[in-house]
């Protein structure tokens, strides 16, 4: 990687030294209610692991966050802590929330680091499940069926796992190391990663079932992104967000050239969106070079979808917003996107523009399902699941979870229904070989 990259593409928020942590762990109150737990998705003990790390115990504080999540250095990154646990810290109303998020981060660090933590490895003797999609529910899932004494197959249409951690969140919020550190711990677990594999086109469930699985689960996220009926879109530099984060990714990973990376040094760039892909998009399109980048918003600033740091970062990054502003059409020369008319409240202009992209939320693709007979979705493409066992589809023995099932959600509240998930397959295999037996 080159220098500019590399310093383009830089994490940015710093972890705490070991003094940083134990001094901040210290502040804790360790109420008798801890709001910051009822906060948590996943209800990690938080006093609990703070206690431990403001008495220096790290492997102690890692083996209490282990208990409820298997991607504690990617937690600790990139939830929402400002709406969750931070947001609840009883320390939040005077401005000073005890800063969760960074304590969990530099415990898992440190693991990495040091390691201070292997896991025995359960022995894989209870049912053999097969897992749709490496994102963070099907890290999750494979993760507590391994701990649960099960065989565990990772299927990843990418080169390397991660799905959604690495090639959709860019580096400098979440670095390919780190997700590469979680995967191996995963790996650790006993779990078996299958990358380069397309299912539906390598493998169905069908023949998955042929081979020996008890279950599957489908963890494949939202592939397809959602567009916008606008007049001209048709326009060559008219793209989705999604994309352009990914090339930038397998750019940043030295796995294509620079020229394929669709935005260019110079460019002045659009955007239409509000979430947090919007601001992944909108920073990284500065980290490209690109000359101006503005997001258009049909709402006002109050109703951003973002988290809040997301939005500060950005404009500190000078990317420009404009509020009320809905873009009505695609303007063109010879093909190729030249501007774009917005409406505003204060009428209607046309702004100059090189690339234009999308933002505005995606959709499961229906290629695992089309492959496979009995799965029922809804009108919006989103597998249906039974509450017993919990994440059952319509087919017996196929289970689904995270993004494919709910519109999408954060890293935790995909963990969180894949931590269900995993013990729904549980019973059903149980169950199934009790019947067998």
């Amino acid at each position: 990687m080159d220098k500019n990259k590399e310093r383009n593409f830089k994490e940015i928020a710093d972890g705490y030294s070991a003094k940083e942590a134990i001094s901040e762990a210290k502040r804790c109150l360790n109420c008798k209610i801890p709001q910051c737990v009822k906060g948590c998705p996943i209800e990690n003990d938080i006093p609990a692991f703070i206690h431990q790390i403001s008495m220096g115990n790290m492997g102690n504080a890692l083996e209490i966050i282990n208990e409820k999540s298997n991607l504690p250095a990617i937690c600790g990154r990139v939830c929402p802590h400002e709406k969750q646990c931070e947001g609840h810290c009883v320390m939040n109303k005077k401005g000073t929330p005890i800063r969760v998020g960074k304590l969990e981060r530099f415990a898992a660090d440190f693991d990495s680091e040091v390691g201070l933590i292997r896991e025995k490895v359960t022995p894989k003797t209870r049912g053999k499940v097969a897992i749709i999609g490496s994102g963070p529910a099907g890290l999750t899932v494979a993760g507590d069926l391994a701990r649960m004494g099960f065989n565990t197959v990772i299927y990843e249409k990418e080169a390397e796992p991660g799905g959604v951690l690495l090639y959709g969140i860019p580096g400098y919020r979440l670095p390919k190391d780190v997700v590469k550190q979680e995967t191996d711990k995963i790996e650790a677990l006993g779990v078996t990663f299958i990358t380069n594999c397309m299912i539906g086109t390598d493998i169905t469930i069908d023949e998955m079932f042929n081979h020996g699985f008890d279950a599957v689960f489908i963890g494949s996220g939202t592939a397809i992104p959602k567009t916008l009926d606008i007049p001209g879109k048709e326009a060559k530099g008219v793209l989705q967000s999604s994309y352009f984060l990914r090339m930038v990714s397998l750019y940043n990973n030295q796995s294509l050239s620079l020229d394929e990376v669709p935005i260019k040094a110079g460019d002045i760039v659009g955007i239409i969106g509000a979430g947090n892909v919007a601001m992944d998009a909108a920073r990284t399109a500065m980290r490209m070079g690109a000359k101006k980048v503005t997001v258009y918003y049909h709402k006002s600033e109050e109703d951003l979808t973002c988290n809040k740091s997301e939005y500060t970062e950005a404009l500190s990054e000078h990317v420009q917003f404009a509020w009320n502003s809905s873009v009505t059409e695609f303007l063109s020369s010879e093909g190729r996107l030249t501007a774009a008319r917005i409406s505003t409240q204060e009428g209607e202009k046309v702004v100059n523009v090189d690339k234009f992209l999308f933002a505005v939320g995606s959709r499961p693709a229906n290629r695992i399902v089309a492959s496979t007979k009995g799965i029922d979705v809804n009108d919006a493409g989103y597998v249906i699941t039974r509450e017993r066992p919990y994440g059952m589809t319509t087919r017996h023995g196929v289970f689904a979870g995270g993004d494919v099932v709910h519109t999408p959600q954060t890293v935790v509240l995909a963990m969180r229904d894949a931590k269900k998930v995993a013990q729904g397959i549980a019973q059903y295999v149980d169950a199934k070989k009790l019947l067998e037996d």
